[in-house]
């Protein structure tokens, strides 16, 4: 895999509640210059995102109930709206994973769905925040996610003290998903080593913080300057 490759299969993510304009213009900066491919942030630094990529070929990636997931449906829907509005391109929800460790299968499917119909065409992905499930209510989110219309399945949201991404999991929800269903690896990945072995996983996106330390450690192409 080349640098460029990889960057291109990178959601940048600046998504720390005390993030201030210099940061968010800072990691504009590192899409720009590293060729990303995404730039996932909090719904409140839409606009001035797709200010500062303006005529960069990377896509903006909004947040909805982040970090917890427990806006109510027409909530989510209406932020994800306002959201694409601003300029985001995609949508990564954090589903309600409350409702499905209490059994609400139909209640987890519905409030994806809804945001999915509020923003139409537009790609929706489900954080199922992994570390909190077990492998059979993984499996089960993954199915409810496709069903409901989303594109992706994220591992988690990188904020909670129980762990972010692991190998296991993406090979897992890979496997629960099949091949044409998108899979996002976040949470924890800081490092060139776990971003591949992520992708050798089953994952077709990688969403960091640390996004330019881990390809400057993919050695330049020959030739490239």
């Amino acid at each position: 895999m080349t640098r460029d490759e990889l960057a291109r299969m990178i959601d940048h993510s600046v998504l720390k509640p005390d993030a201030v304009v210099r940061d968010l213009v800072a990691g504009a900066d590192v899409v720009r210059a590293c060729r990303i491919g995404y730039y996932c942030i909090q719904p409140c630094w839409v606009a001035l995102a797709a200010e500062q990529l303006s005529g960069i070929d990377a896509r903006i990636v909004s947040v909805i109930a982040f970090p917890h997931g427990c806006d109510r449906s027409v909530v989510k829907a209406r932020a994800a709206v306002a959201a694409v509005n601003d300029g985001a391109t995609e949508i990564d929800m954090v589903m309600a994973f409350g409702l499905l460790k209490s059994g609400d299968a139909r209640g987890v499917e519905d409030d994806i769905r809804t945001v999915v119909e509020a923003v139409a065409g537009v790609s929706v992905k489900v954080i199922l925040e992994t570390a909190l499930l077990s492998d059979d209510e993984k499996r089960l989110a993954c199915h409810i996610a496709r069903d409901a219309g989303a594109a992706f399945v994220k591992t988690s949201t990188g904020f909670h003290p129980a762990g972010g991404a692991t190998v296991a999991d993406v090979r897992l929800m890979r496997a629960s998903v099949g091949a044409d269903f998108g899979v996002k690896a976040s949470g924890g990945i800081r490092s060139l080593a776990l971003a591949l072995a992520m992708i050798d996983a089953g994952a077709n996106r990688i969403g960091a913080s640390a996004s330019a330390e881990i390809l400057a450690s993919l050695n330049q192409e020959p030739g490239e300057a």
